[in-house]
């Protein structure tokens, strides 16, 4: 199989699930003849017309709803939020409703749905197309919470979230859609499990923890640590909500320091949670306090991208803070 972009792994995986499983339609804004706005869903609507590909109106709070009440029906829909900035709309779908179906229910209903939505900077969006909300989805029991930053794992990930039984929101990071090209799993089956980390490359004097699309920026700086022969043990979290917390816990008691990085605001972000989870359960591993790397608390801004997210130059400034400690 020839290598392909993330947002190329997006369409094909939708195809494959699409052909595989009748239950499953897409919906959103501008996913059927135009294809979505980045093209996640291209080709879709030829191949398998207006009954499974869905426009919809600009109206959030009707394309999470209508999802939600396709999914308590038998159909497995994956809707569309065409930038995560947009999704407030539907928010009180997603954490009243969404998320409360199989609680509410006492286990009658399941809602198998799964909400895509592009996030994140570096595409000069400004502050209403750049943001990074998956603190306020990991918050809300009942939601698993993807954010992935490979083609591969958006393949493996996205394929177990059409085929999980519970609500599934799918961030993906914009500015990696066309950044690299992998091969995608020849396997119709192939899944990763969601909550599942990846260790990048295993290192043994600090631990760098990203997810989404600041593990570009970590494994850029992970590479300028290499030359100046500094090993460091890099983990991809891919899943937020639930989260690897052996994956990150081992790896931080074995080397003792850490570096979390993520381009959402400092204040409340998910990898202050992370921080907090390795102060509580492996503090006496610790040879200086968890650093965090992340977002100003401050709306994203338009022409300001590099000082905004956090760059390799951060990165290694926070690993000198805590080698130096």
């Amino acid at each position: 199989m020839s290598a392909v972009t993330m947002v190329q792994a997006v369409a094909r995986t939708l195809d494959e699930e699409m052909a595989r499983d009748p239950r499953v339609v897409v919906m959103g804004e501008d996913v059927g003849k135009r294809g979505g706005v980045f093209l996640a869903t291209e080709k879709l609507f030829d191949k398998y017309g207006p009954d499974r590909v869905i426009d919809t109106p600009l109206a959030e709070a009707a394309i999470v709803g209508a999802a939600l009440g396709m999914a308590v029906h038998g159909l497995r829909p994956v809707a569309e939020i065409q930038f995560a900035d947009y999704v407030y709309p539907g928010f009180d779908q997603l954490v009243s409703q969404v998320a409360k179906l199989r609680y509410r229910s006492g286990g009658q209903f399941t809602a198998p749905m799964v909400v895509r939505m592009p996030a994140g900077g570096g595409v000069k969006g400004g502050h209403h197309h750049s943001q990074s909300p998956e603190a306020h989805f990991a918050h809300t029991a009942g939601l698993k919470v993807v954010f992935p930053s490979t083609p591969k794992d958006t393949q493996g990930l996205l394929r177990a979230a059409i085929r999980d039984d519970d609500p599934v929101v799918f961030l993906e990071p914009k500015r990696l859609y066309r950044a690299v090209k992998e091969e995608l799993d020849d396997d119709p089956d192939f899944a990763l499990p969601i909550g599942k980390a990846a260790e990048r490359r295993r290192g043994d004097d600090v631990v760098l923890v990203s997810y989404g699309g600041s593990m570009a920026e970590t494994l850029r700086a992970a590479d300028a640590l290499v030359e100046q022969g500094i090993s460091p043990h890099v983990i991809d979290l891919r899943s937020l909500a639930p989260w690897d917390e052996e994956a990150v816990l081992s790896a931080v008691a074995r080397v003792g320091r850490v570096v979390l990085v993520s381009e959402a605001p400092h204040t409340a972000s998910f990898m202050s949670e992370v921080s907090a989870t390795i102060a509580e359960e492996v503090l006496d591993a610790l040879l200086a306090p968890p650093a965090r790397v992340t977002g100003p608390d401050t709306p994203y801004p338009y022409a300001q991208d590099r000082e905004y997210l956090p760059g390799p130059n951060r990165i290694l400034r926070a690993v000198q803070r805590v080698l130096d400690y």
